[in-house]
């Protein structure tokens, strides 16, 4: 699930430039979408990770 952002950003940039090759401004918006998506699945795994190192060191903590 963590390189799902990364895939998104790829596939979205792919569909960015089909549609601006094509002249087809509905893909062109999908692959920005797709973008901002991939980009938010890669802020909440970050988030996520921070959130397990803080939960890692308070466990530590209580040893």
């Amino acid at each position: 699930m963590r390189n799902e952002g990364a895939k998104d950003k790829v596939t979205g940039k792919a569909k960015e430039a089909m549609g601006k090759m094509t002249g087809d401004r509905r893909k062109e918006a999908e692959g920005k979408a797709d973008q901002a998506k991939g980009k938010a699945k890669d802020a909440m795994d970050g988030a996520r990770d921070r959130a397990d190192g803080v939960k890692d060191s308070l466990n530590d903590d209580k040893d």
